[in-house]
């Protein structure tokens, strides 16, 4: 067995693959490696790999559980049994019940080794299951037939709890084994389920779970802002917190310390992972899932929201054969993403492309993706060193968070290769001050830096309420416009809908700032003179400022001067 740690059902096929000759403890090494680098299911990645067949390994699960492979016929399926399990039930386990023996409901799982599910299922249904294995996509497609999305909601839920015994959800100890029972009540599983895939079909990018003194707090970030969810009973904070720290493994009972851990689900037929963090507060747990969907990410330059002259330029940096391409910004800005749209554009055969991440987020064929693990101090800059060692044309770090990794960066940039990488500032000039802060002389900045962009994500006009506006004095006067200035142009808002949640937004859009470090601007970085002087001089040679893209957003319609200011400044 590997050194590493397998999640259960994992760990059973491994074992099952080995004892029937199947495989070996390298070849399952080198697949687990794809699935935790890609994010697909082990079992995919083992078809991939052409190390078993579909048939054959549901045909080895089934022997080992004492139960059978079995095909769902959708027209022999009786409704009185589909009954038997809620649409939340059916799409949190992937299951379909097939049969009814005595007091025994038959079902087919689209997982049988979840071990969380088969501990489960006879509470949350009522009743003994008898699980059969089934093959996947004829799940799907019962699951999608018999209970669509959106069967069953939040409103629901909460009202369906107003009758039940509340109290009885608070815990009068803290021992593990109170805190789990919590955990599996039925209605607590529903819910969190339902919360799960709400905020996927929001396209969520975090959910926060939030105990007060007299509340219990829910709210989802979409396009960047924070929305709450109506209030569930105070008395629902601890089993539901419960019930996230047991799907994503952590420890029940540990409250006093904060934890990270994974949760990874299959909702709507899209395999979702959930970055899990915990944080001890005065009155409880705070729990913030950060979603991880690549189903909703674009990876294209041109679909980014530069404007097409910038696209251009920075296809020119990246196709460059060696310096240093930073792109800048706050946490959440879109960073990671940018970055590998302009990955995906140089990946050709003819390149090889190493990239250092924590996480790795999106999977690119082609390209060697790292997980940087500090626990192992496999940090950015040991991965840096690595790679100077593996040949590579082109090289993506995730950040430059220290001296040590800056200076990998650079010395990977001199010998020959194209390093991207990011950087928390506020704009694009302030890269230059935050490498000198870090330890770098000015002299190997000015040789190895070739652009710098800044970025924001801002929400966009909602295009099913949009409505044309003309905007106050003290607006224009917020973005430097006048009266005269304007003529012509016209501006918009939402004005709220279903579609948008009444908020007048719907997506969002980047604005951006390029600098590129020009000779005038390398006699400046070798000066140390500071950011706003080297702002000014990237301006003056033609650099267009974050708040004045953004402005032509406005003009176009596009999104709000409310927006705009309050992402950016002059």
């Amino acid at each position: 067995m590997p050194s590493f740690d397998l999640d259960p059902d994992v760990s059973t096929v491994w074992h099952l693959l080995i004892d029937a000759g199947k495989a070996t403890e390298d070849q399952l090494e080198e697949v687990y490696e794809e699935h935790e680098r890609t994010g697909r299911d082990f079992t995919s990645v083992l078809y991939n790999y052409e190390i078993i067949e579909e048939e054959d390994l549901l045909q080895l699960i089934a022997e080992s559980l004492g139960t059978e492979v079995v095909d769902i016929k959708l027209g022999e399926m009786l409704p009185e049994i589909i009954n038997k399990i809620s649409p939340g039930t059916a799409r949190l386990y992937n299951i379909i019940p097939i049969n009814q023996e005595f007091e025994t409901l038959w079902v087919i799982a689209r997982d049988p080794l979840d071990y969380r599910m088969m501990d489960e299922l006879h509470y949350v249904i009522g009743q003994e299951c008898r699980i059969f294995v089934g093959r996947p996509a004829q799940i799907d497609e019962a699951l999608d037939f018999f209970y669509p999305e959106g069967s069953g909601s939040i409103a629901e839920i909460l009202e369906e709890l107003k009758g039940a015994h509340l109290d009885d959800l608070n815990p009068v100890e803290d021992d593990e084994a109170t805190l789990t029972q919590l955990a599996q009540q039925a209605p607590i599983v529903r819910f969190v389920q339902v919360i799960l895939a709400q905020a996927i079909k929001d396209q969520a990018s975090d959910i926060h779970f939030e105990p007060f003194g007299d509340e219990f707090r829910i709210r989802y970030r979409i396009d960047g802002a924070l929305y709450e969810m109506a209030p569930p009973p105070k008395q629902l904070a601890v089993p539901v917190i419960s019930r996230l720290k047991v799907m994503s493994g952590l420890n029940i009972a540990e409250r006093r310390l904060p934890q990270d851990g994974r949760i990874e689900l299959r909702i709507n037929r899209k395999q979702v992972d959930l970055r899990v963090s915990t944080l001890p507060t005065q009155y409880g747990e705070s729990v913030v899932l950060r979603v991880l969907d690549r189903s909703v990410v674009n990876l294209d330059l041109e679909k980014l929201g530069m404007p097409i002259d910038m696209v251009r330029t920075v296809r020119q940096i990246i196709h460059r054969p060696n310096g240093i391409f930073v792109v800048t910004g706050p946490t959440g800005c879109g960073k990671t993403t940018t970055l590998y749209s302009g990955l995906k554009e140089i990946n050709t055969i003819e390149d090889k492309l190493l990239t250092a991440e924590d996480p790795v987020e999106y999977d690119i064929e082609g390209i060697m993706q790292v997980q940087v693990r500090e626990q192992v101090n496999m940090t950015f800059a040991n991965a840096l060193r690595a790679f100077l060692r593996q040949d590579p044309d082109r090289i993506m770090i995730g950040e430059m968070r220290d001296m040590e990794t800056a200076a990998m960066a650079i010395q990977a940039s001199l010998t020959g290769h194209l390093v991207m990488s990011t950087l928390h500032t506020n704009d694009a000039a302030g890269a230059v001050t935050r490498l000198i802060d870090m330890g770098v002389e000015p002299f190997l900045i000015s040789s190895t830096l070739i652009g710098v962009l800044a970025q924001r994500l801002i929400r966009r006009v909602c295009s099913n309420c949009k409505q044309d506006y003309t905007p106050k004095d003290e607006e224009l006067e917020a973005i430097n416009l006048t009266r005269d200035e304007i003529e012509g142009s016209s501006f918009a808002t939402g004005v709220g809908c279903e579609i948008c949640n009444g908020t007048g937004y719907k997506g969002r859009i980047g604005i951006f700032e390029l600098l590129r470090i020009s000779h005038a601007v390398q006699a400046l970085i070798n000066q140390r003179k500071p950011t706003l002087t080297i702002r000014d001089k990237a301006i003056e040679e033609g650099m267009v400022p974050m708040r004045l893209h953004g402005v032509q957003c406005i003009l176009e319609g596009s999104t709000t001067i409310d927006e705009v200011v309050r992402a950016t400044s002059f």
